[in-house]
């Protein structure tokens, strides 16, 4: 059966915490000592096989969405959502892995604003403790070593929509694990159980998890849930955005 992305299993390296609102956060320590001292850590940029990460050009255009890497290769979908501090990207919570890193608007092997690296991970409780895909959706906190800007002062974000029913007119994206450019589809969402939507848009294999469902500037839904995201590229699913991811941002803002 095909997936959109493979939930990794966790390593030893991360650390993970569980506070009374049943969010847990992951916190990637070595990423934050190294952030702190003024170096990149976990970042494709150290590979050989990374993409190009060049200042952006002033013609350079803004998009919240972008690849999340580790390793070198990209692997699933985030996108910059609204945030006081501008450093917050939301992702599927079945792509969370250790040694993250963000390319906002990568496309054609190239990152326009660089590499971000992910210096911590929320969840909800209960997809840790049982992968509940109702609740598959994560928040990443992301930094950039010698850079005072934040992620959304560059790049803009969509802001965070809940409880705002099953169908909308969505413009759908994500990135493909054999294209270093994303796919693009509108669609219209319906709802496929209590607390699922599904959209039908051709082109969404592996890699493009986490995905973000935006309509009027308000990102409603990513690939994941159900199946995590679908069995078939051509149809993709996401959990409801309701009370739960809601409380999850509240947490993680403050």
């Amino acid at each position: 059966m095909a997936i959109k992305f493979l939930r990794p299993a966790l390593t030893a390296a991360a650390t993970v915490l569980v506070l009374g609102t049943g969010l847990v956060v992951g916190t990637d320590t070595a990423a934050d000592d190294a952030y702190a001292a003024g170096a990149p850590v976990a970042t494709p940029s150290a590979d050989p096989a990374a993409p190009a990460a060049p200042a952006a050009p002033s013609n350079a255009a803004a998009s919240p969405v972008g690849a999340l890497f580790a390793n070198g290769s990209h692997f699933c979908t985030a996108s910059v959502v609204h945030s006081a501090a501008g450093d917050l990207v939301l992702t599927a919570a079945h792509c969370v892995r250790d040694g993250m890193s963000f390319a906002p608007g990568y496309h054609d092997g190239v990152a326009p604003f660089g590499m971000w690296t992910v210096t911590s991970t929320a969840v909800a409780g209960g997809w840790t403790a049982s992968a509940d895909p109702d609740l598959d959706f994560a928040f990443l906190t992301v930094r950039q070593a010698g850079n005072s800007a934040s992620v959304e002062s560059l790049t803009g974000a969509n802001v965070l929509g809940t409880n705002r029913g099953f169908v909308h007119r969505i413009t759908l994206t994500g990135y493909p694990d054999t294209s270093d450019s994303p796919v693009v589809c509108e669609g219209n969402t319906a709802q496929s159980d209590a607390y699922q939507q599904r959209v039908a848009c051709p082109g969404f294999p592996d890699g493009t998890s986490g995905g973000p469902w935006v309509t009027g500037g308000a990102v409603v839904g990513v690939i994941g849930g159900f199946e995590l995201g679908g069995d078939t590229p051509d149809v993709s699913y996401s959990a409801y955005f309701d009370d739960d991811i809601e409380k999850l941002y509240a947490s993680v803002t403050g």
